[in-house]
């Protein structure tokens, strides 16, 4: 009987599966709420349970679920660039530089040295490194709630965001040509060359055709709609067409448009479509891709591999944190904000994995495999939910000292931190 429930999902007509999506995108992030789960986490096992190794709701090779997918991969890394606060990373763009830098190295050698130990190239390795530097402000809500986003630590890591999204998205960007098309000096510096045009073309040139297009439009909140998504799929053609990822493009074009766009009610009307529809999408479809068997034989088979990635991580951010605090003064409460809230890897890093593992060199073989790719998905799930609680925990604590009025925010008394903790 079972096996027939299958066989009639994997029947079914485009709009039931259409309507089945869009009842888990409505259902599925209001219960992640409620249980304390990023909804990011709910929706990738959902699509694991409608995929091919679950339900059979979704065919193998879906091409509508897999456009939808597109856009909101493209309108994830869009958003992010948009989320920079460059106001704010001008003020503390030292520190921040000094901290992007700690916090992207000290993982990138992590995840370099977890790839040599288990046998993977060395193109491999340095991108197993690049998954790990970056970090998504999944705690971000949180600091916001306990008005510390003035706090020095908090805008320091929060301008850090910027080094280590682009540094690691342009680690990505060298190792898929070499890996897709193989080294040679000569390509090697046409890469770099075509990237030293490409970023001041998109951050300048589509910067200032985005201002005028936006001031012409700017009774029409349709038209200056268009104008982003237009300024997106742009940047993503221009990247493909240098043999990027479009996911690079989309996030400099993010950065570019930062600015013209910020107070646009049309950019919170692309946020609601992007939020409501196509991102969830994105994650939903990257479940249909996980075969639950390949999974849990991953996390037996290659435990070790698992560990060394999840803890590398880990272990790499909080020393990167620790450095900053004692480099820059901060309580021993505040280096653990920072640690924290550096800590997940969820949106940027699923994305840049699910890049690599679907390139392939001229062989066939795949950048990284499905251990890499299932130990990813395992480092998302823990990192987004341990970053909040210690954010949660560590940012109440800073919180309690500043209402109590004993002390300044940033210079709170490090052995009464060490009392209360």
């Amino acid at each position: 009987m079972f096996e027939s429930i299958i066989e009639s999902m994997t029947h079914l007509p485009l709009m039931a599966r259409f309507a089945t999506a869009l009842s888990v995108i409505l259902c599925i992030p209001p219960l992640c709420r409620r249980i304390q789960l990023p909804a990011a986490v709910g929706l990738l096992l959902t699509g694991v349970a409608l995929g091919p190794s679950g339900l059979h709701v979704a065919p193998e090779h879906g091409e509508v679920a897999h456009f939808f997918a597109d856009v909101g991969k493209l309108l994830l890394m869009f958003f992010a660039g948009l989320e920079v606060d460059l106001v704010q990373f001008q003020q503390v763009r030292r520190r921040s530089l000094a901290f992007g830098i700690a916090t992207f190295s000290f993982p990138m050698i992590a995840g370099i040295a977890a790839g040599l130990a288990f046998r993977y190239g060395w193109i491999a390795a340095f991108l197993i490194g690049s998954l790990l530097a970056s970090h998504t402000l999944l705690g971000f809500p949180i600091v916001q709630r306990l008005g510390l986003v003035r706090n020095e630590a908090v805008t320091v890591t929060i301008g850090a965001t910027v080094f280590t999204d682009v540094a690691s998205l342009l680690v990505l960007a060298l190792c898929i040509p070499i890996h897709t098309v193989g080294f040679s000096a000569s390509a090697f510096i046409n890469q770099l060359v075509q990237l030293a045009v490409y970023v001041p073309v998109v951050l300048l040139g589509l910067s200032s055709l985005a201002a005028h297009l936006m001031r012409r439009l700017r009774g029409s909140k349709e038209g200056q709609f268009l104008v982003m998504l237009l300024i997106v799929t742009l940047a993503s053609i221009g990247a493909e067409a240098i043999h990027l990822e479009g996911i690079i493009g989309a996030f400099l074009a993010g950065l570019a448009v930062n600015r013209t766009v910020q107070h646009s009610p049309a950019k919170e009307e692309l946020e609601f479509l992007g939020n409501s529809l196509f991102i969830p999408m994105f994650f939903v479809t990257v479940g249909f891709l996980i075969n639950v068997r390949v999974f849990l034989a991953t996390l037996v088979s290659h435990l070790p591999l698992v560990l060394s990635i999840v803890g590398g991580l880990i272990l790499a951010k909080w020393l990167a944190a620790f450095v900053t605090q004692k480099r820059m003064g901060y309580t021993r409460d505040e280096g653990l904000v920072v640690w924290s809230l550096s800590l997940p890897q969820v949106a940027a890093t699923l994305a840049a994995a699910m890049t690599a593992y679907e390139a392939r060199s001229a062989d066939g073989e795949r950048l990284i495999d499905e251990p890499v790719l299932n130990s990813v998905i395992v480092l998302m799930v823990v990192t987004s939910l341990l970053g909040p609680v210690l954010t949660e925990y560590f940012g109440k604590l800073i919180a309690a000292k500043r209402d109590l009025g004993n002390v300044q925010p940033f210079q709170i008394d490090q052995k009464l931190s060490e009392r209360v903790i």
